[in-house]
This record gives structure tokens, C-alpha cells and sequence, in this order.
């Protein structure tokens, strides 16, 4: 078979404004398709076209064992009908726990109990992965991949962050606090950082949002933890609302879209959604809000007696409504036992799937990371 000509990548990117998940039906096409789909410069074109949110891991997780439910699904949300993927990750050369991910790269864990605990940077559209040794490890800790292709072009070869944030019980100031160890894949080494943010709150279990190049973390104290990798300094802002603020136990979630910080909370006044106007101050602007009663009217396919079953699970450990990340202005929620989608610029909600789908086991407590597939190298 003659090989297709490919004058230039660039010219190449030009005229096929194609998805990756539609470049990778051609890898197989010839030679040449495959060395394009691997050519470092053609990658950082088709990041550019910055790729639609491909779908999200969901990692059950228990809440009073030190053990790890290794239990992996992810949910597409480009198709009407949504068909569940069971372990995408197994080509990794153990069980895992996934943490992060950020421009299609993937970060996770070893799952707990194991012999040597490692921390994995992958890619699952080529299945490469990088292991690095793992400091001190904690099922507690909270791993974070801190990767931006555009500060850091990946002609030469893929430059990359971890961090690890650990919570002390005590400092020397008498407080809790919160200390960070960092990896650089330029130096293939660990630091750990002089900066510690002093804080007397535990942090929740809602993974890192990472917005142009800081990273966020939610405390269960009507705080959220900030720090930048880069200059290695940390500091807390407020949420909008505190919790006082509210008759029945509220629940949010934060995360990224058009590189700002959004918070999204769903509570006896309806489901708002707001964003962060400076990384430094705690000013937050309402950009979304409405009712439970509009809400309902909107998708009462899905929807029946909202602000009823929400005061009947007034601090319930696990509420009727979830929510579960927040990405691009699309909301991942529970309602009861099964996933919804919710779009803000439509507020239309749509089924994805029910809990049972996910694992033999389903989990209410989950860890769920937002996917974009790129296909960045990590070899």
C-alpha cells in the first residue's frame, strides 16, 4: 500500500480540524498516519483546538477502611446513550486509584494495601506511563498533576508537576496545617517545599481543581485552600456562602471553566453557580442561579418534591443531591441513586447512568476526576 504524502504537520492541521478521538480512527489508516499522530509539534497544534470534555473517572471509595475500592469507571458524555467503561486503566502494572488529570495526562496511586505504594503519570490513549517513587506514602494525601502544554510546549519532551499535600495535626504555632512535596519530571526529583498554610480544617474529598497554574482544594470548613507550584506560596480564600448561612446542609463542588474557579452549590435556595473574580481575594460573583421549584419545572422528567426530600435528609451523610465535579460549565450530580448531567447554558439535566452501573458495589462517597483524551506522550 503506497503511503499517504504529508507535506507538513502544520498544513496537515489546518485542513483536518479534526477531534483526537477522530485522529485516532486514522492512526491505523498507514505509517504515515501513525508517525503524524506521534509527531510532537502536531500534538501541541491539536491542543490547541482545546478539545470538548470527553467524560469522568468514577472511583467508589470507602469511608471508614484503610483499604482502597479499585473499582474504575468512566462515563462518556458525548453520546446520547451512554455506555460505561470498566477498567481503562489496566494496563497499568498494578490496581490503582486515580487522583487527577489535566490535557488527556492522568495521575493515580498504587491501591492500599500494597508492598511499595508508587505514584503513575499516564496517558490513556497510548498507554504510556511514567513511575515515580512516592514519599512518605498516605492513603491520605492528596496527589495533584500540575501539567499546562501551553507554558510548557512539548516539542523537546513532556515537562510536568506533582504535588503532594499532606495535613499535619499540629504546628509550632499550636494550628493545623497543611505542607506540600513537590515532583519535577525536568529534575526527576522530589522537594519538599518551605511553604505551610496554616489551617484548622479538614480538606474534602473532592479532588484538586488546578486554574492557570494554581492550584484548589475545598476544606470542609467554608475555606478553599489555594497554592502556586511555580513561586510556592499557599493561601485560603472564602467560599460565597457559609454554611450558617443555610437551613439544610448544602452541597457543593468547585471547578474550571474558561480558566476561572467556580463553585457550585445546591441548596433550599436552588442551585447557583458562581466564580472566583482574583485568585487572591475572596470576591465571588453570582453568574447562575435558580430555584428548586424552576429547577423541578425544567426537568421534572428526572425531578419530584425537591426542597421535601432535601429537608427530609437535613445532615444526612449521604443527601439526595450530589454534586460531583464540575467542569466547563457542565455539573456531574447524584439524584438518589443515579448520575445526571446538568448543562448551565441549557439547564436542562440529562441521564448518564445509575450508581449500580458504575461497580458491583455502588458507592454514594466517589472520587471523580474530569477527562479531556489528548494525545500527549509521555515516552
Amino acid at each position: 500500500m503506497k503511503e499517504i504524502w504529508f507535506p507538513s504537520s502544520d498544513m496537515l492541521y489546518e485542513v483536518l480540524p479534526l477531534s483526537t478521538k477522530d485522529l485516532l480512527k486514522l492512526k491505523c489508516v498507514s505509517k504515515g498516519w501513525q508517525c503524524l499522530m506521534s509527531d510532537r509539534s502536531f500534538i501541541q497544534g491539536q491542543l490547541k483546538k482545546m478539545e470538548p470534555l470527553t467524560g469522568f473517572f468514577y472511583q467508589g471509595r470507602y469511608q471508614w477502611c484503610d483499604e482502597n475500592y479499585d473499582w474504575i469507571s468512566f462515563i462518556p458524555i458525548e453520546r446520547v446513550t451512554t455506555d460505561i467503561y470498566i477498567d481503562v486503566l489496566d494496563f497499568l502494572p498494578e490496581r490503582i486509584v486515580i487522583q487527577d488529570s489535566s490535557y488527556g495526562l492522568i495521575c493515580c496511586r498504587s491501591s492500599f494495601p500494597c508492598d511499595v505504594p508508587v505514584i503513575y503519570v499516564c496517558n490513556l490513549l497510548n498507554k504510556e506511563w511514567k513511575e515515580l517513587q512516592w514519599p512518605n506514602p498516605s492513603r491520605e494525601s492528596c496527589i495533584t498533576l500540575v501539567f499546562d502544554p501551553f507554558k510548557n510546549p512539548i516539542d523537546a519532551f513532556t515537562k510536568f508537576k506533582v504535588v503532594i499535600v499532606s495535613q499535619d495535626e499540629t504546628s509550632t504555632e499550636g494550628d493545623g496545617c497543611f505542607s506540600f512535596n513537590i515532583y519535577s519530571s525536568e529534575t526527576g526529583e522530589w522537594r519538599i517545599s518551605r511553604e505551610i498554610c496554616l489551617c484548622n480544617h479538614n480538606m474534602q474529598k473532592k479532588g484538586c481543581i488546578c486554574v492557570t497554574g494554581i492550584l484548589c482544594w475545598l476544606t470542609d470548613g467554608d475555606e478553599i485552600l489555594m497554592f502556586d507550584p511555580e513561586n510556592e506560596i499557599s493561601w485560603l480564600i472564602m467560599v460565597p456562602l457559609p454554611t450558617t448561612q443555610f437551613n439544610l446542609t448544602p452541597e457543593m463542588c468547585i471547578g474550571e471553566a474558561e480558566g476561572k474557579l467556580h463553585y457550585a452549590l445546591i441548596s433550599e435556595h436552588g442551585l447557583q453557580l458562581w466564580v472566583l473574580k482574583d485568585h487572591f481575594t475572596s470576591q465571588w460573583d453570582l453568574t447562575f442561579t435558580i430555584s428548586l421549584e424552576l429547577l423541578e419545572k425544567e426537568n421534572d422528567k428526572y425531578l419530584f418534591k425537591i426542597a421535601e426530600k432535601l429537608a427530609r435528609d437535613y445532615n444526612s451523610a449521604y443527601p439526595w443531591i450530589g454534586t460531583l465535579a464540575f467542569k466547563n460549565n457542565i455539573l456531574l450530580m447524584r439524584v438518589a441513586a443515579d448520575i445526571y448531567l446538568y448543562q448551565f447554558d441549557t439547564m436542562k439535566m440529562r441521564h448518564l447512568c445509575s450508581l449500580s452501573a458504575l461497580a458491583p458495589k455502588p458507592f454514594f462517597s466517589a472520587t471523580v476526576v474530569p477527562y479531556t483524551m489528548s494525545l500527549v506522550p509521555l515516552a
